[in-house]
């Protein structure tokens, strides 16, 4: 009897925001196609994912989503084994649907269990790993999140992390900042964890953070502290102290 093929997991990259914060860099170029040390700036994550043994990928768009999709349009020739498919939000419903909508949206491309991470954040030196997967996989958790230590522009952090590895929907205490890498069963984003419809044909615009404190409450998201470089390109300035960097 041969042994079970492993098939990795697939990879959801968000990339569908206007960057309002980037202008006017983003008026003319996607904010995750902005160049950060040669290359743009999820290509960065793209490659990580790479390394890892995750070819899979699943990019959504929609300001200016065509560019990334016609700048990457040789991905796969580039990289034998890469598999690059799109959730064009903004040719379906010419608006982003924020990060819970989009990533229903593009349910149908994902498996039961995947990666999601932004495209907009710079961090070269994430370990996407098979066993943090195989760990996730064996848990009975609908999510698994990489906090970092609190950057200047969000300093009161996000969540709470416990010493057996929770995260916590906390209100005071130490909280940290969500990296927005994670990893998510399809069922956080079926009910009672979520009303929008799988799939989401409807185009429902919803945030991710209330699926995610749910679930928290429930007790069923891990976490874990991710102290390796990190940036949220969200403003010209960090743009700017990156490439100096």
């Amino acid at each position: 009897m041969s042994a079970p093929v492993n098939t990795p997991i697939p990879a959801m990259i968000l990339a569908a925001g206007r960057g309002m914060r980037m202008r006017p860099l983003t008026d003319h170029t996607p904010k995750p196609l902005l160049p950060v040390r040669g290359k743009p700036l999820m290509q960065w994550a793209m490659e990580a994912l790479a390394r890892g043994g995750f070819e899979r990928t699943v990019v959504n768009t929609a300001w200016l989503g065509e560019q990334i999709s016609d700048h990457f349009a040789d991905w796969p020739q580039q990289h034998p084994g890469a598999q690059l498919s799109y959730s064009h939000e903004g040719v379906d419903f010419g608006y982003a649907l924020e990060t819970a909508g989009g990533i229903s949206r593009a349910l149908p491309l994902l498996d039961d269990v995947f990666w999601v991470l932004a495209g907009d954040v710079f961090a070269p030196d994430f370990e996407f790993a098979a066993q943090s997967v195989a760990r996730f996989q064996a848990s009975d958790d609908l999510a698994h999140l990489w906090l970092v230590p609190n950057p200047p522009h969000n300093p009161r952090g996000d969540f709470g992390l416990s010493a057996d590895g929770r995260a916590l929907d906390q209100a005071d205490g130490e909280r940290f900042t969500y990296s927005t890498i994670g990893l998510y069963r399809r069922a956080l984003f079926e009910q009672p964890w979520c009303e929008t419809i799988p799939g989401n044909p409807q185009g429902t615009a919803a945030p991710l953070a209330p699926l995610l404190r749910r679930a928290m409450q429930a007790g069923r998201v891990g976490a874990q502290l991710f102290t390796g470089a990190w940036t949220d390109v969200g403003t010209p300035e960090r743009l700017a102290q990156l490439q100096g960097g």
